[in-house]
């Protein structure tokens, strides 16, 4: 009998914990890290997460520690599920813990503030691993949906495919359908990108313009997503699968998405403050925006949607106006 799979998951929010169950279902021994002892102790006693997935019942190949160097400990695979702009500082600490040769796996859909960097790159400039050592899972997935077993699919993206398809007997399950992919920049672009998208269209929503609008956002938003990975090597076909167009249409569509919900309070005239006050988790395109605006001006890309949501979000532009530039940009071919 094959020994079981080992994962380390890091990051006890919605996500992580339901990647958790993911992995935990598909046979693996899983450690979730939790940062706060009441949530590990939650998980280990009453088999939940009352904090960010009540009334889903865990696995009990899954176990939660808040010692990170516990959950590190020979794990074939370590993934990591925390706000996009923590992650240089805690994998900093995290590092010299991990088990030798262990995949790193990034569920995380943002980019770095500053260097402008995808989750993959901030991982291998820390971690001091190469490419071909970490993963992406990406695509639609809502975590309260994966927690109830609703199928689904995604997206496992590594430039060594050996590595992905690893990953991907990993965590397939009944309910759980991963594609492999060897287009890293396209799979986190559309990741990152989305979740700009995704306030774009809640916002739009909240002002109350209807589905012409979100049909429009979407498929415009799915095109500025395309010449940002165009311009950094990106597969173009990626953006048409699971790491584009599904994530994209999930996240623009779904109550469930923090990002939607976020930009719906913004459009209903709730302020920033306001609006990070209700929200209880974190919606990543909110930093991201202006992470993902310096990325497309560093490689000369037209990015309007998201120059749009910058304005609104950080620069305190009242939608009503910011739509009213956005609509009277100058006419131009659809292709360009």
């Amino acid at each position: 009998m094959s020994k079981a799979v080992k994962a380390a998951v890091f990051g006890a929010g919605s996500w992580g914990t339901a990647f958790s169950m993911v992995l935990a279902d598909a046979g693996c021994e899983v450690t979730l890290w939790a940062r706060r002892t009441e949530v590990a102790e939650a998980i280990n006693s009453g088999r939940t997460n009352p904090d960010y997935l009540p009334g889903f019942e865990l696995p009990e190949n899954l176990r939660a520690t808040t010692d990170p160097a516990e959950a590190a400990a020979g794990a074939d695979f370590t993934v990591l599920s925390i706000p996009s702009q923590t992650l240089r500082g805690n994998l900093a600490d995290w590092a010299p813990l991990l088990a030798p040769d262990t995949v790193l796996v990034s569920l995380m859909k943002g980019v770095e503030l500053g260097s402008a960097m995808r989750m993959s790159e901030v991982i291998t400039d820390v971690a001091k691993v190469p490419a071909e050592r970490v993963a992406v899972v990406t695509g639609p997935n809502l975590a309260r949906e994966i927690a109830a077993r609703m199928p689904a699919a995604a997206v496992v993206a590594c430039t060594d495919e050996a590595v992905a398809q690893r990953l991907q007997a990993a965590c397939h399950t009944p309910y759980f359908r991963p594609y492999t992919n060897t287009d890293v920049v396209g799979c986190e672009l559309g990741g990152a990108v989305k979740n700009v998208i995704g306030l774009a269209v809640g916002i739009a929503d909240g002002m109350g313009l209807g589905d012409n609008a979100k049909g429009s956002l979407i498929t415009r938003g799915l095109a500025e997503t395309t010449r940002l990975g165009l311009a950094m090597g990106a597969d173009p076909l990626t953006f048409s699968g699971l790491a584009g167009l599904g994530d994209l249409v999930a996240t623009c569509s779904s109550p469930l998405s923090r990002n939607h919900t976020f930009g719906t309070n913004l459009g209903k005239g709730m302020t920033l403050q306001e609006t990070i006050a209700v929200t209880k988790q974190t919606a990543e395109g909110v930093k991201s925006c202006e992470s993902v605006l310096d990325l497309a001006r560093r490689h000369g890309v037209d990015m309007p949607i998201t120059e749009t949501v910058v304005g609104i979000v950080h620069e305190g532009k009242p939608p009503v106006v910011a739509l009213k530039e956005l609509m009277s940009r100058s006419a131009k071919p659809e292709r360009r």
